[in-house]
């Protein structure tokens, strides 16, 4: 069978990728479209977003909240379709959002869903075929000359066509692919990494995949007594500071946000984003990697909370260590760290033991084992590089009629979304740009 335009991944930038290129096409000539997806149910990502409400975008969206990618071609690419576009054009699929006190965005619904059945209806409605249930094992790109050298629009020469090769034995012959296939993440959804191997083998640059937006897994054996403990708060929710720290007590990277202690280790967005950080400065010093500094807000460093607990210690020389600490966090963690000096009344704290306290309160040093698995990871970090990429187009600058969108490039965003952001631009510019070269 022959197509003009082929998506591969009906996820989100799949999705938009098919509906912008359709939109285009029918602006112009007729195009056979087909969108192919593994799955018998597309969109599993999209139904588990968000805890199942699909955070479709952010109040504001700057290239500073993407990680990967050279920044200027990230502003490039967001230019084109930003967050304002998003909202009008969720608005035009019949999706009513609403903006939460966080700077996210969600479906009034609260369900996934509704944005999910949205972008499906509107594939149907713009005539692209939908192929749930056909996965696609390899592209074999082709030269003009070869088998397909007319087109469906009867020119000949020049024109660039690939065979998709089915994993039910079929072959479709398409005119441009659109590869929407994503990275590594949450695999059960079909994210395998087959979509990063196929760019490899079509001359792309591949920058080695680790797991963004993960939870963190604690290591066994910790620096201090309060560290050792910390899984033992499982359950406990805060704001705190986080802070990933060399040996040399060079940071590489803080957020501000909240934190969720959990049976295993560390959850919430302030672990998740800098789950994508860790793992990439282990995979450059192996034998040395960094730590996570836990301190709260308002301590920045050791000398501030120092400062703190003298000031603490002069207005309430009787108040108890552990009462004192109650001011700053929750009971379970604010016990945890006083330790043995939990009854001790602030007055008798030794030099010694108030500078340990307060270090404690600073940043208190945590011992990584790695990122829980592609299997709890919400993105990618890592793909094809973006400098290979066309992106006034998202066409592809290695294999001509190829175009990229999605996670599968390298390009991840924090939590908030970010994500669906890029899945939305760059599905917008790969869509419209495959459109126009069929026309071109």
């Amino acid at each position: 069978m022959r197509y003009d335009i082929a998506i591969i991944g009906a996820g989100a930038a799949g999705l938009a990728a098919a509906i912008f290129a359709g939109a285009a096409a029918a602006a112009g000539s007729a195009a056979r479209i087909v969108l192919l997806d593994g799955a018998k149910k597309p969109g599993a990502k999209i139904l588990v977003s968000g805890g199942g409400r699909c955070n479709v975008t952010h109040r504001e969206v700057r290239p500073e909240d993407f990680n990967g990618g050279p920044q200027p071609l990230i502003r490039g690419v967001l230019r084109a379709f930003d967050h304002r576009d998003t909202l009008r054009w969720m608005a035009g699929l019949g999706v009513a959002l609403k903006l939460e006190s966080t700077g996210k965005y969600f479906p009034v619904s609260d369900k996934a869903r509704t944005v999910l059945e949205a972008l499906l209806r509107r594939v149907g409605e713009l005539g692209v075929e939908l192929r749930a249930g056909e996965k696609v094992v390899e592209i074999d790109r082709r030269d003009s000359h070869f088998e397909f050298r007319h087109s469906l629009e009867g020119e000949t020469g020049g024109d660039s066509w690939f065979d998709l090769q089915l994993a039910g034995g079929g072959v479709l012959g398409v005119r441009r692919v659109i590869v929407a296939t994503g990275g590594m993440a949450l695999p059960k959804s079909g994210s395998d990494g087959a979509g990063l191997e196929w760019m490899r083998r079509l001359g792309h640059g591949i920058i080695p995949a680790v797991p963004a937006l993960c939870p963190l897994v604690l290591a066994d054996e910790q620096p201090s007594a309060a560290a050792a403990r910390v899984r033992e708060l499982a359950g406990v929710t805060v704001d705190a500071r986080l802070a990933l720290v060399e040996e040399n007590s060079r940071r590489l990277g803080e957020t501000t946000d909240s934190l969720l202690f959990t049976h295993f280790g560390l959850s919430g967005p302030a672990a998740m984003n800098l789950s994508r950080h860790w793992a990439r400065a282990r995979d450059a010093a192996p034998a040395t990697p960094p730590v996570l500094a836990l301190g709260h807000p308002s301590l920045p460093t050791e000398e501030r909370a120092d400062a703190w607990l003298r000031e603490q210690a002069a207005a309430h020389p009787r108040l108890a260590v552990g009462a004192c600490l109650r001011r700053l966090w929750p009971e379970r963690l604010a016990l945890l760290l006083a330790g043995e000096a939990a009854d001790t009344a602030l007055n008798g704290l030794t030099r010694m033991r108030r500078r340990a306290l307060a270090g404690a309160l600073a940043g208190l040093r945590l011992r990584v084992a790695g990122p829980r698995g592609w299997a709890f990871a919400e993105t990618t970090a890592g793909g094809v590089d973006l400098r290979e990429v066309d992106i006034r187009t998202m066409q592809s600058r290695k294999a001509p009629g190829l175009y990229l969108c999605g996670e599968i490039l390298d390009v991840d965003g924090r939590i908030g979304g970010f994500n669906f952001q890029w899945a939305w631009s760059t599905g917008y510019l790969a869509g419209r740009g495959a459109a126009a070269s069929l026309r071109g």
